[in-house]
Formats: C-alpha cells, structure tokens, sequence
C-alpha cells in the first residue's frame, strides 16, 4: 500500500505495523471504511474518510500521499478505474461561473490567512533557495511578463485574472493597457479596489465576464495562469481557438497549466468538494490543439518542483494561522482543504501531476528576440 513503514490501529482497538524500521506515520480507522468503497474509487474513500473523521493521520499528511504514490502497487497508483477517470460534461458559460464562484468565492478573508501578500493563488517561482513565498510569486509574475515580451502600450488580456497581481504589474512596469476578466464577484470586488490605490484606472480594467463572452475586440498578447484546467475537456480546442480569435497577427499567448503527464483526467473528490468541472488536460493533449491551429509553438516550460514548494509554503501557513480559520470555518472544511492542499503537494513532489508555462504565437512572428536571454535578464 505505502511505499514507506508505517502503523495502522483499527476501530476494534488492534494495531498493526508494515514495513521494515521506524514508522513514519500512522493511519487510524475511527471507523470502517467499506473494502468496495476503496477499491471503486479509492481518491474519494479517503478524502471523504479523512474530512469526516472517519480516518486519521498521525504524521505528516503530505507524507502519507507521496508514499501512496511512490508504491506503484498502491490503490491511488494501481486502480484502472481511478486511472480512467475524465469527466466529458461540456461546460457552458453558466455552468463555469457556478464552478469558479464555488471555489474562488468561499471567502478573499480565508484564502489571505495563507496565500502571500500579492494574493497569488498559483504556483511560485524560485529563483533561489532563500525566496520567501512572497517573493517567489512576485518572480513568477515578473518570469511570466517576460515570456510576453511586451512593449509599452500594447494590449493585453488576462483570462482568470485572479486578485489582480499580473494586470497590476504589466500596467506598471511596461505601460501596457490591460483587461482582466474573471467570474469570481469576490475577486472582482478586490482587484478593482487596487486598481484605484494604484491610480491605474487609464491603464487596467477588469470585468466579471467569461472569456468566451469577449466581443469585438482583439489583443496583442494574451496570459492566463491556472485557467484552463477550468474549461473541461470538451472545451480545451474551444479555448485555443477564441485565444486564436482575439489575438493580433504575430501576437503572443501564454498558457499556465497543471498537466497531466500521459494522459489527461479529473480527480472526483477533487471535482466534488473542490474544484467541480475541472480537468487536468495532458500535456500532448494542449500541444495537439496548438499544433492544430497553427499556432507557432515558442517555448514549453516546466514549473512542477515550483508548485510543490508553493504548497509546502501554502500548508505551513494554513497550518500556522490555523486558529484564525477555525473562527470562519467549520473542522470538516479545514480537513477537507488540509487534505487538498498536502495532497496536491505530494502529487507535484512524486511526478503524478506536473505544470508548465506554454507560449505561442499567432503565425510566424520573426520579431521576438533570437535566445531566451530577454526572459532572465534582471533588468528589463
């Protein structure tokens, strides 16, 4: 089951241990969870398990998932049906601003307690061990813009633009006039509140609407981070072909995703309390539609030891200002979100899931710089 020894006590009062040498957590049952129920679909036995104390961990949640996953043989790894698992419902506009407000509109007090200063909600970017989480998202967003090789006074649009960080910097840093589009009221209500302490209303503006609804209007660059695993699998050639549609000729897009790494899929806890209609698309899967539309394929990055570093940072403060979430939330949603946010560092640790930044271009587009030289330079 585990890759690592480990203890199980039962709600009998027994106990048993596995493995050679120390244990390095330990499983309580409080209470029996159905053989069926595991081997059906065993991501949402334990997730549920663990949200209503059905189960518990003694020991480092993250721990007991990176050693699921590193045992080849373990449920998680070895359950074809869990391997198989792709939710095909197509989203409509509807549906998608029902899914975002689930998981983006649960409170901006909450989600403060633990991200960063810049209310970054995506993996970081390292650049040196020392990077504090803070930081490590300010490069992120400075690696990114970047990428987009922009000029001042182009437009850009950020698709999902989250609590305003990206749209904020570009308009600042590069003068570039930039629209964000989110369907989250909380983080409308947010980023517009700093666009007016910056002064940057002649600059950036942002909109509660859905991508698809843009209208009449095109863009020279194009950015969205930790967007597309919304759209659904159905709709992933959908997305690339409005980005296609709003996108200036030699214009530049970049693409910020969780990938799958053969295959692309969902996780039904995950889509059931979490984050409802997403779907992690395989990196081939994105590719293909690139190639597809005739998008020139710039530069493919992965980020995956980044995102787990972010989590790892995510958890300590989640776990750190523990007693201020315990005043707003109720314990199954604090157990149910410490789950989420361990297992998902254990999946980016182990290589079951990774990241990566794409960038395109619209046709063949001869005047972005010869090397990647102009992405690392610390002066722009």
């Amino acid at each position: 089951m585990f890759s690592d020894p480990f203890e199980m006590k039962f709600w009998d009062g027994s106990e048993e241990k596995h493995g050679d040498g120390e244990a390095k957590f330990k499983i309580i049952f409080n209470e029996e969870i159905p053989k069926s129920d595991i081997t059906n679909d065993p991501s949402m036995a334990l997730g549920e398990g663990y949200m209503t104390k059905k189960l518990d961990i003694e020991g480092s949640v993250q721990s007991v998932i990176e050693s699921l996953y590193n045992n080849k043989e373990s449920f998680l790894k070895n359950s074809e049906k869990y391997k198989k698992l792709i939710k095909k419902i197509k989203s409509n506009i509807k549906v998608s601003k029902d899914n975002i407000e689930f998981h983006y509109d649960i409170g901006n007090d909450f989600y403060k307690l633990w991200l960063d200063e810049t209310m970054t909600y995506s993996c970081g970017y390292f650049k040196h061990d020392t990077d504090s989480l803070n930081q490590a998202q300010k490069n992120k967003i400075e690696h990114t813009l970047k990428k987009l090789n922009l000029k001042q006074g182009q437009t850009l649009l950020d698709i999902g633009c989250g609590w305003g960080e990206l749209i904020i910097s570009a308009a600042k840093q590069y003068k570039v006039k930039a629209l964000g589009v989110t369907l989250s009221s909380e983080q409308l209500e947010k980023v517009n509140a700093r666009i007016k302490l910056e002064g940057l209303e002649d600059l950036v503006e942002v909109k509660l609407l859905d991508y698809r609804e843009l209208k009449d209007i095109t863009f020279d660059r194009i950015v969205s981070i930790g967007m597309l695993e919304h759209v659904g699998k159905e709709n992933l050639m959908e997305y690339f072909q409005i980005v296609n549609n709003l996108l200036n000729d030699k214009g530049v897009s970049l693409v910020h995703s969780i990938t799958g790494v053969n295959r692309g899929g969902t996780n039904t806890w995950i889509d059931k309390y979490i984050f409802p209609g997403g779907y992690v698309p395989a990196i081939k899967e994105i590719i293909t539609d690139i190639a597809e539309l005739d998008f020139e394929l710039i530069d493919v990055e992965s980020l995956r030891r980044h995102y787990g570093r972010t989590l790892e940072a995510w958890i300590q403060n989640f776990e750190k200002n523990i007693s201020q979430i315990e005043k707003i939330k109720d314990e199954t949603f604090i157990r149910m979100w410490r789950l989420y946010l361990n297992a998902c560092a254990a999946s980016f640790n182990c290589g079951n899931i990774n990241i990566h930044q794409i960038v395109i271009a619209k046709g063949v587009n001869n005047d972005l710089p010869w090397t990647r030289d102009y992405i690392y330079k610390e002066n722009i």
